[in-house]
């Protein structure tokens, strides 16, 4: 029922996967109109917009309320935990469909349901990959992408005060950067499977400071426009630090 609820208040599209089974979260919702919410030790972003890319791939994500708690939190695990996962253990905490879609790709491509559907359940986090007629290749594609959105959607708590940058994140650091080291090897560039847990990171400090690029440029030993560049280097990234500027009142990077 509260599905239907929020769908006749804020027109979802059809889409869009929404699963909500806390009537009083749509009502808070609905009130404050936040774009991020806070759980223990992460924050999970909240998007109701599925967007298809240019080779016709969708990417969305849900989220899942246990009704037997008394409060809204979500169960989960470290969100740095998720990414660090092998794949078959984040494929374990994954409910998998597949179905088939039309399109470009002739008359084989619908023969068979190839499309690959992961919900990641702790998180409630949705990605897909259609765009192979295998199935196991979508379905690498589609946990591929999966890792990518958890890192771009699930917050983890920083400490500014006592603030060290992780390992993870200081690799994906230019060298001109005056906390990496020689010893850290080349920097991880945006193609390198690894490059997820250095942006999710990245994200962790930018959300911190407020989408001060100077304040997290300085905790990173960089200028503000060597961070910035690095912001600018992947489109997801700079798509996701924009947005929540934007939400901050502050000028997109470009």
């Amino acid at each position: 029922m509260a599905h239907s609820i929020i769908r006749s208040f804020v027109r979802l599209p059809s889409c869009s996967i929404c699963s909500f089974t806390k009537p009083a979260f749509v009502r808070s919702w609905l009130c404050h109109n936040s774009n991020y919410l806070s759980y223990g030790n992460f924050r999970l972003v909240i998007n109701t917009n599925s967007r298809a890319s240019s080779n016709g791939v969708i990417m969305s994500f849900s989220m899942n309320y246990n009704s037997s708690s008394a409060s809204s939190t979500c169960q989960t695990a470290d969100g740095r935990e998720y990414l660090a996962m092998p794949d078959e253990k984040l494929m374990s905490q994954c409910e998998m469909s597949t179905f088939k879609v039309s399109g470009p790709g002739g008359q084989h491509r619908n023969k068979r349901e190839s499309a690959v559907r992961l919900k990641h359940l702790p998180s409630g986090i949705v990605a897909q990959a259609s765009e192979d007629r295998s199935q196991h290749k979508n379905r690498a594609a589609a946990l591929s992408r999966l890792r990518t959105l958890l890192a771009l959607k699930v917050r983890n708590t920083v400490d500014l005060d006592t603030y060290v940058p992780p390992p993870e994140l200081i690799q994906i650091l230019p060298a001109k950067s005056t906390i990496r080291g020689s010893e850290k090897g080349n920097q991880i560039g945006p193609n390198n499977p690894k490059f997820a847990m250095g942006m999710q990171a990245l994200l962790d400090l930018i959300f911190a400071v407020e989408g001060s690029v100077s304040d997290a440029a300085k905790k990173l030993g960089l200028s503000t426009g060597a961070l910035s560049r690095l912001i600018l280097s992947d489109d997801s990234l700079r798509l996701a630090v924009n947005e929540f500027r934007a939400g901050k009142g502050l000028k997109p990077l470009k």
